[in-house]
């Protein structure tokens, strides 16, 4: 049977090249970064190349990265590292309704330790209005967090003229893990003070992801315990895992245009043959401020989850939502904030494609798509199309 993976928003296979990087580092070159003989510093050597790989993708400098365990941990790390070495300046935190959810627990969390939360609204389009961000803006304000652009839906917000409206009035974060190596990031032209990415969200290895702190952020470390990452993160570095993330990084860098493109089509394609073939179908998220690889519908009278199940046994992987939390039979939460129907909400379904999906994979899951909708619709007891 034919095997499709369209859910490269969840999580995308190793670059065979990134692959080859890490190789040596679990074997012959296997130093800690820390220790000052010869094996040691020709991990510190490699983990500082890496460095400067990820720095160039984003256009930051590599003093200004630390590595971390994962993009959750990076958005943990701004949250709370923010808050509580600025507490002396405020207490107040804003952010959006649709944002992971590893930006807002630890908001929840914050909240429990005496710091207040603003969740601005979004559009029908899942969009933030910097306006709403402008009215929020308080002089307790320590911090604003939006997203550069969304896991679910797709929809890629306007950082730049958000930073505009902030700039020196507080810190400025986005968690920008769906888009690195997927459209061009730069940190400067967003205008923002911090900066979370995911290795496996690039074609790099899990376990490892990256922050961007501007140089002068105030920031307390998130996890205590060694000097590493210029005191700012403790732990023995992941060499293996940076390694890749580097790689990973470079090799973003060099094919970003071509995926785009390539990515771009491909969606554009996929999203026309949907609405051309199956009726009353809603596309999520913006028309066209959205990621190049996100698809993310609503099927009138029918089940996200049956249509998920029956795509597998076609041998098609895609979701419901976020990976994070597709084990839960709730409506998404960003959903519900982009105000749509309960019934909409249940029956949505993500296709997130990737640099080696092909135009043969868009046909054959178009075809499979048509024929899944069409026998679970004939199935549900409220739909009238068939009879």
């Amino acid at each position: 049977m034919k095997r499709i993976y369209l859910d490269y928003a969840a999580t995308t296979p190793t670059h065979p090249e990134v692959v080859a990087a890490m190789q040596p580092y679990f074997s012959e070159k296997f130093g800690n970064p820390s220790s000052l003989h010869a094996f040691g510093q020709e991990a510190r050597s490699a983990v500082e190349q890496a460095r400067e790989q990820v720095a160039k993708l984003i256009n930051a400098r590599p003093e200004e990265i630390v590595f971390t365990s994962s993009g959750t941990e990076a958005n943990n790390f701004v949250l709370h590292g923010i808050s509580f070495a600025n507490k002396d300046k405020g207490n107040h935190i804003i952010t959006s309704q649709i944002e992971h959810h590893a930006i807002l627990e630890p908001c929840h969390f914050l909240e429990k330790q005496g710091f207040n939360a603003t969740y601005l609204p979004v559009d029908k389009y899942g969009l933030v209005n910097p306006k709403d961000v402008e009215k929020a803006l308080t002089d307790k304000t320590i911090l604003v967090s939006i997203m550069h652009a969304n896991n679910e839906i797709g929809t890629i917000q306007p950082i730049e003229e958000i930073s505009e409206i902030i700039r020196e009035k507080t810190y400025f974060h986005t968690d920008a893990v769906q888009t690195v190596g997927s459209i061009p990031v730069d940190v400067n032209k967003l205008g923002v003070d911090l900066l979370s990415l995911s290795g496996h969200k690039l074609y790099g290895p899990k376990g490892v992801g990256a922050l961007y702190i501007k140089k002068g952020t105030r920031m307390e470390s998130f996890i205590k315990g060694g000097g590493q990452e210029r005191n700012r993160r403790a732990s023995t570095e992941n060499v293996p895992g940076i390694v890749g993330l580097g790689k990973a990084a470079e090799l973003a860098r060099k094919e970003l245009n071509s995926r785009q493109k390539h990515l771009t089509e491909l969606r554009d394609k996929l999203i026309k043959g949907v609405k051309n073939k199956i009726p009353e179908v809603v596309l999520n998220g913006h028309p066209e401020l959205r990621l190049p690889k996100n698809v993310n519908l609503s099927v009138k009278y029918v089940e996200g989850e049956s249509m998920l199940l029956n795509l597998d046994l076609e041998g098609v992987a895609a979701s419901t939502g976020s990976a994070c939390s597709s084990g839960s039979t709730e409506p998404s939460h960003v959903l519900k904030a982009i105000g749509l129907a309960p019934d909409l909400a249940q029956g949505s379904i993500r296709f997130s494609l990737g640099r080696l999906t092909t135009e043969d994979d868009i046909n054959y899951v178009l075809d499979v798509f048509v024929k899944i909708v069409d026998k679970l619709r004939k199935m549900s007891p409220i739909y009238k199309g068939g009879a």
